[in-house]
């Protein structure tokens, strides 16, 4: 063991050796020493560089990546977005998606947000058309600039409001409740030109071209204002000659298209039948009006006990016109009615031999012959 004075010298001697060691100059490197270090930073720094650019390289691929390559497969598919009014940016883009086409759907909320579309303003409501090839920025682009592919809007095979408020509304984006309001509103049709009944003569049926995102309202509008350059001073001239008004014009048409659904051809000559018939002062007596006025649409064959419905659309109770159309007549109907065939027929019934065609006659006893063969041809065929 140490005695006290042994340690007390032991400490000495370090002290004076640290204290040498910390006053004496330090090592000088020699210049390989240098050179080496030297080499070693350079190559650090190399490394560095390598990893940044790689890392810069990575980044900017995956930006090109999901900026510029192609994130829509339509598949050879009509492919539309259908974005409604109040949607934010990511039910806007969840709606994309859900259209099936979108490849990476990830990279297309990377880059919606990366180009803003969650700002806002920048959801558009509309319909909007993908296409095989379209890259994320195109789509946002797409979606950002409100640029729609217009529809085309028909409507066919009508005869109740409800009936055409329920195909407008799978059409454009309104609800079958806020088309029948506007129908079924007396200020409102007042306000068109006609009243609840007369209103489905302003649909005059055609391919029409707008944008899904069209109101209730503006589509009223736009049909009224299609309905105004359908009746051209022709068509206005033809109609006064006969002495109906456009109404009347379509109400009889609809009647003639009823009547002859299968072959256009022959409804020039039931429109000359009918407008014998009205000049007559005679009943139409029209099946398709009983149909209309019983309301069951699946009547096949027209009974007395049909005939007894009171209703001002039974034109075997009623002389004259029905208040409005029971369908939407076509316009090659209307033309009918608008140019009939000169006849002297007052009478028709369709043919027994289920052609489509009808029998016409101009004295009622040629008729009951017609009708009777036709009466029999049902009874064999089971149609009741």
């Amino acid at each position: 063991m140490f005695g006290a004075s042994a340690l007390v010298g032991l400490a000495r001697v370090n002290f004076e050796g640290f204290i040498l060691c910390f006053m004496s100059e330090p090592v000088k490197k020699s210049a390989i020493e240098y050179r080496a270090d030297s080499i070693k930073r350079r190559n650090r720094f190399a490394a560095v560089s390598v990893i940044l650019g790689l890392i810069l390289v990575c980044f900017s691929y995956y930006f090109f990546q999901i900026f510029y390559t192609t994130n829509v497969d339509t598949k050879d598919l009509p492919t539309f977005v259908y974005i409604h009014k109040g949607d934010d940016w990511q039910k806007a883009l969840v709606a994309t998606e859900n259209t099936g086409a979108i490849i990476d759907k990830l990279s297309l909320h990377f880059v919606g947000k990366l180009m803003g579309y969650n700002k806002p303003g920048a959801v558009k409501p509309g319909r909007y058309e993908l296409k095989t090839g379209m890259t994320n920025r195109q789509v946002i682009n797409l979606l950002k600039s409100g640029r729609q592919t217009p529809l085309r809007l028909t409507f066919t095979n009508v005869r109740l409001r409800r009936e055409l408020a329920a195909k407008l509304s799978k059409q454009i984006d309104a609800k079958p409740k806020q088309i029948d309001s506007l129908l079924s509103s007396p200020s409102y049709t007042r306000s068109l030109g006609f009243d609840t009944t007369t209103v489905l003569s302003m649909f005059i049926p055609n391919t029409y071209e707008l944008y899904w995102n069209t109101s209730a309202q503006n589509l009223m509008q736009r049909m009224k204002t299609e309905y105004e350059k359908f009746w051209t001073p022709e068509r206005d001239a033809a109609r006064e000659k006969l002495g109906l008004t456009r109404v009347q014009v379509s109400t009889l048409a609809s009647i003639v298209e009823a009547e002859q659904q299968q072959h256009p051809d022959e409804r020039p000559r039931i429109a000359g039948v009918y407008l014998n018939r009205l000049k007559r002062g005679m009943k139409l007596q029209a099946d398709p009006t009983v149909v209309y006025a019983n309301g069951d649409f699946g009547i096949k064959r027209v009974l007395n006990v049909h005939l007894q419905k009171d209703s001002p659309y039974n034109t075997y109770k009623y002389a004259g016109l029905p208040p409005g159309p029971i369908d939407l007549p076509s316009i090659a109907s209307i033309n009918a009615v608008l140019h009939p065939e000169q006849n002297d027929y007052l009478y028709f019934c369709a043919k027994d031999d289920f052609s489509g065609y009808h029998a016409f006659a101009a004295t009622q006893a040629q008729h009951l012959v017609n009708a009777h063969r036709y009466q029999a041809a049902l009874t064999r065929a089971g149609i009741r």
